[in-house]
């Protein structure tokens, strides 16, 4: 017989409080979809280089692919992955399309991983 996966008398109940207490600020299984579709942005090298190529600046498609090593072609597939996130805003000057992070959060979430990673 199967056990049910709350039945507590497997760990001896001993964090049954902590586990309803904890029940109230789990996130909803949308807020952790969205989040785990962040991460899985994250997940990609070049995408990574990408976003680190206009932390500061904004760039045109060309300049970001010398920087980052890649064709303009790939650069633009993976510009219009990073637009769908909200993770990229862009610009049009003239005919050229200027590419910038879409706000300080992006900043924030490189730089934390790179200190996590750093330890």
């Amino acid at each position: 017989m199967e056990k049910d996966k709350h039945d507590h008398s497997i760990c001896g109940g001993e964090n049954i409080e902590k586990v309803e207490r904890l029940m109230d600020v789990m996130p909803v299984d949308e807020e952790v979809y969205e989040l785990a579709e962040l991460f899985k942005m994250l997940s990609d090298s070049t995408r990574v280089k990408i976003l680190y190529s206009i932390l500061d600046d904004e760039m045109c498609v060309c300049d970001i692919a010398e920087l980052v090593g890649t064709s303009q072609s790939a650069v633009s597939h993976q510009l219009r992955v990073l637009k769908q996130a909200r993770l990229v805003k862009y610009r049009r000057h003239g005919k050229t399309v200027m590419y910038s992070v879409s706000d300080e959060h992006v900043a924030t979430i490189l730089s934390m991983g790179m200190e996590h990673i750093s330890e």
